[in-house]
């Protein structure tokens, strides 16, 4: 796959594109340092904090957990849960975004017994309890209702705005990148394409019509037929 080149800055929501396979979750894990780099660089400026939501399928459901206590999970950082009072120091911010993420009145539910958009909802104010300047999704609305999935992007979008947030996420759901993403990474292992730039600059690249083009021509209103090329 070419190298890609690219910087994530606050209030920015990159969408990461591609079919199965393609590469997205192995990108994603690679930049959080879950998995090694084969090659290239990686910086993170000082004091960087990320918040990650896995698929939900990396979560064990089996587990009873009320909604409020699955939330104060995402409290803890490192060794954090040794210092004395530091969930409770914490609870004014817990009630912050799950007010945020409209699951505050679901608080004392188990977190098995939610809708998908609900658990959805959950993931994600628990990713933002501790405060992070990314939060990075792997394909977060893959179980959800369109009515749900909307809501979520919506959602993302509100916390990039009130919080300066950085997202990036991996997602099948085009049809909404236009709205709510900034920029765009498009990945196909198979063909050897990336390329990464703002959403009208990648989806006028050539690979990229040739996957999406009627997801390009609906969505931002241009002939999908002789896209140029952008930079990877």
């Amino acid at each position: 796959m070419p190298p890609l080149d690219f910087a994530i800055r606050p209030g920015e929501i990159w969408s990461l594109a591609g079919r199965n396979g393609a590469g997205k979750s192995t990108l994603l894990k690679t930049l959080l340092g879950l998995l090694p780099r084969v090659r290239g660089r990686l910086d993170r400026r000082d004091g960087l904090t990320v918040s990650y939501v896995p698929q939900r399928g990396d979560y064990d459901l089996t587990v009873p957990s009320r909604v409020i206590d699955f939330v104060r999970g995402g409290v803890d950082r490192g060794w954090s849960f040794l210092v004395p009072g530091h969930i409770a120091r914490r609870h004014p911010i817990v009630r912050e975004v799950m007010q945020e993420a409209g699951v505050l009145a679901l608080a004392r539910q188990s977190f098995s017994e939610l809708s998908e958009g609900q658990k959805q909802r959950v993931l994600i104010a628990r990713a933002m309890v501790s405060r992070p300047d990314l939060i990075v999704l792997d394909e977060p609305t893959s179980a959800v209702d369109p009515m749900s999935e909307r809501r979520v992007f919506e959602l993302l979008d509100r916390l990039r705005q009130r919080y300066d947030l950085a997202i990036l996420m991996a997602s099948h759901q085009m049809h909404f990148v236009p709205e709510f993403a900034s920029h765009v990474i498009f990945v196909d292992r198979d063909d050897g394409v990336a390329v990464a730039g703002t959403v009208r600059a990648v989806m006028r690249h050539r690979a990229f019509v040739e996957h999406y083009g009627v997801v390009l021509s609906d969505a931002l209103g241009v002939d999908a037929a002789p896209p140029a090329e952008a930079g990877s």
